[in-house]
C-alpha cells in the first residue's frame, strides 16, 4: 500500500525500517529532525544503479524540477569537470568528513589543498609506493662477477657520491670503481672542518685522489662530502617541454622513471 501526497512536514523523527537507533534517540530522548533509514536508499536518477552497491547509493542529479545550474565549476581549482543542466556533484559535503573505513573509487581523485597521508602513497595497484628508494644496479665497471648497486641521491644530474673522514692525511682516495664510471672533471668537493679552523682547501683532484691543504701545515680532522657525475651515459636534461616521460628529448632507454615505466611488481 503506498500513501500520496504532495507535501510533509514531520517535525520529530522519521523512521523506515526496524530496529531500535541509539544514534538519534528513541522515546524522551529522541532527536527531533532526525531520520534512520534502514535501506538500501537511492538518492538522484532512479536508474543510476542496477544492484544496491551500498547502503546508500546517490547518482546524478536529476530533479527535471530543478533550475537548471549554469556556472557551477568544480570545487578544485583549474579541475574542469562536466557541465549539464545541474551541479556536476552527486554528493556535496560543507565541513569536515569522517570516513571510518575504506574508500574506493575507479576515478580520479581531485585535491585542491595537501594530501597527507600516515601511510605509504603507492600507485600501480600497490607496485609502486612513492616512499620507496630509487636504485640503479649495473654490473660493476672495473671488477668482473660484480655488480654495484647505488641509492640515487634526486637532482638535475645523473650523480653519484661518497662520504667519509679525514685524520692526520693529505689525500682523499676516491673509490676504485669510480674509474671508467664517473666524469673525474665534474667533482666536486665539501669539507667540514672538526674541533677548530683548519682553513682546509682542495689543492687539486685526479682520477684517483683528491689533494687537501691546511693554513700553516695544520693536521687535518675534517669530513667530506664528495660528488661526481657518471660518465657511463648522456647528460640528464633536466627540464624539456612535453607532456610526459614519453617527450623526453635525450636516450629515454637509460632512465627508469617513477611511476611510469619501472617497478612493475604490481603486475
Amino acid at each position: 500500500m503506498s500513501l500520496f501526497s504532495d507535501d510533509q512536514n514531520i517535525g520529530g523523527q522519521l523512521k523506515i525500517g526496524e530496529g531500535i537507533v541509539p544514534a538519534i534517540g528513541e522515546g524522551i530522548t529522541k532527536v527531533n529532525g532526525s531520520m534512520y533509514a534502514e535501506g538500501p536508499a537511492v538518492f538522484g536518477g532512479s536508474t543510476e544503479f542496477i544492484t544496491p552497491y551500498a547502503t546508500v547509493c546517490i547518482g546524478a542529479y536529476k530533479n527535471s524540477d530543478d533550475s537548471p545550474v549554469s556556472a557551477v565549476a568544480g570545487i578544485c581549482p583549474g579541475i574542469l569537470l562536466p557541465r549539464g543542466n545541474h551541479s556536476p556533484y552527486s554528493l556535496a559535503v560543507s565541513g569536515p568528513s569522517a570516513f571510518l573505513g575504506v574508500v574506493d573509487t575507479n576515478d580520479n581523485v581531485h585535491v585542491g589543498g595537501d594530501l597527507i597521508a600516515q601511510g605509504h602513497v603507492m600507485s600501480n595497484n600497490g607496485g609502486h609506493i612513492l616512499a620507496a628508494k630509487k636504485n640503479f644496479d649495473i654490473p660493476h665497471p672495473t671488477r668482473d662477477g660484480y655488480r654495484l648497486r647505488h641509492t640515487c641521491p634526486e637532482g638535475p644530474s645523473n650523480d653519484v657520491y661518497c662520504r667519509g673522514k679525514v685524520i692526520n692525511k693529505k689525500e682523499i682516495l676516491l673509490p676504485t670503481y669510480w674509474k671508467g664510471l664517473v666524469d673525474w672533471t665534474t667533482i666536486t668537493v665539501n669539507l667540514t672542518p672538526i674541533g677548530a679552523h683548519q682553513n682546509v682547501i682542495v689543492k687539486r683532484v685526479d682520477e684517483e685522489k683528491v689533494y687537501l691543504q691546511s693554513n700553516g701545515g695544520v693536521p687535518i680532522n675534517c669530513y667530506y662530502h664528495i660528488f661526481a657525475e657518471r660518465a657511463d651515459g648522456e647528460r640528464l636534461i633536466p627540464e624539456y617541454e612535453g607532456e610526459s616521460p614519453a617527450d623526453y628529448p635525450g636516450n629515454n632507454d637509460e632512465y627508469s622513471v617513477s611511476g611510469y615505466h619501472y617497478d612493475k611488481r604490481g603486475e
